[in-house]
């Protein structure tokens, strides 16, 4: 096998572990990898698939120690260096946190959230491609049976390593754009998800749709560029901006899982809709995109899937207050923690995509994401 080796020095504070579950979102992600300490996924740089391996260095800060990997030779220095900006864009190197904390400062409940997860980062998928795919997939279903579909698709067309312990990478548009609409059917999407993933695969692979030109305009611009798109709403469109583009102002209003967190921390009456949750982000501006990522690992944290030992030790956060070890927990932290075992349902659900993209509605009425 053969092995290089770099290090990133990313400004404190920073904290990978938390960064990679904003990215993965849940357990059962298949794509991006965590075992506690190391980062793991299939990256594909000048055509040839390598497995990255990414690690916090323990007492030097914020220090990245990543390996890339391939069967064979050495991978070649363009390959490191492709892989290199890769990863410092998907988990957000680059991205000055002092603001944000600043703002937080002036918000006690905010500030709650911003302490607890001190160190995550915003993280973006590799491409505006894997963002687009991953809104499609995730449009009108639990979180939970998105990231089954996901997992399922790129074990069918995902590019591998040929090493015994890497995953397989997420797949390329040329290699969906070859896929019939009938195979992603028995994968679990819908008919309409499934016709939509591939004339849009076939757009990105013929060069008709350029997503990666997004980043030259506007969010306004690109909102009303992707929602042209077919099987694009709202919802779809500002997930692709936070999540794709890094538009760190976006905090997608149309999540039910946002918009019942922002419930739950910040009083969103519950008759609130898609403009009431704009304008409560108005307050946070630039930065509503961060608080959507805090309110995700809060939601993790109360699921039981994030463990007590990533959270700032002796810091609870209930209901916008700060709570003391031994201090009694809000009674929907022990439900939610009984539903951490659905992931075996949601798996079994999956097939039910066809009839879920079937109920009225634009994406961003039955999407969610934040617990």
């Amino acid at each position: 096998m053969g092995i290089e080796r770099f290090t990133i020095e990313v400004r404190p504070p920073f904290r990978l572990d938390l960064t990679v579950w904003a990215l993965r979102r849940r357990p059962h992600n298949t794509i991006d990898a965590w075992d506690g300490t190391t980062y793991t996924r299939t990256l594909v740089s000048g055509g040839a698939a390598l497995q990255v391996a990414v690690r916090q260095e323990q007492g030097r800060g914020a220090r990245l120690v990543v390996e890339v990997r391939r069967r064979g030779r050495r991978p070649p220095e363009a390959a490191v260096e492709e892989t290199r900006r890769v990863v410092e864009r998907m988990l957000g190197v680059g991205v000055d946190l002092s603001g944000f904390y600043e703002l937080a400062a002036a918000d006690d409940r905010l500030a709650a959230l911003a302490l607890r997860f001190r160190g995550m980062r915003p993280p973006r998928f590799p491409s505006v491609f894997e963002a687009l795919v991953n809104a499609v997939a995730c449009q009108q279903l639990s979180l939970d049976v998105g990231i089954h579909l996901l997992d399922r698709l790129t074990a069918a067309y995902g590019p591998r390593v040929a090493l015994g312990d890497a995953g397989a990478g997420f797949p390329a548009a040329e290699r969906l754009a070859a896929a019939a609409p009938e195979d992603l059917r028995r994968l679990g999407f819908s008919s309409a998800k499934a016709a939509t993933l591939v004339e849009l695969s076939q757009r990105v692979a013929t060069g008709a749709l350029e997503l990666e030109s997004l980043t030259e305009i506007d969010d306004s611009e690109a909102t009303a560029a992707l929602v042209a798109l077919p099987g694009i709403g709202r919802w779809s469109a500002q997930y692709v901006l936070l999540r794709g583009l890094g538009r760190l102002e976006v905090l997608p209003g149309d999540d039910v899982g946002v918009r019942n967190s922002l419930r739950r921390r910040f009083d969103l009456p519950s008759s609130a809709g898609y403009d009431e949750v704009a304008a409560m982000a108005e307050r946070w501006r630039p930065y509503g995109g961060l608080v959507y990522f805090h309110l995700l690992l809060d939601g993790l944290a109360r699921s039981g899937r994030l463990g007590e030992d990533l959270v700032t030790p002796g810091l609870r956060v209930e209901g916008g207050r700060r709570r003391e070890p031994g201090a009694a927990a809000a009674g929907a932290d022990g439900r939610a923690s009984s539903r951490a075992g659905v992931d075996g349902r949601a798996s079994r659900r999956a097939g039910a995509d066809g009839r879920a993209s079937r109920r009225a509605g634009a994406d961003g009425r039955a999407s969610r994401e934040v617990v």
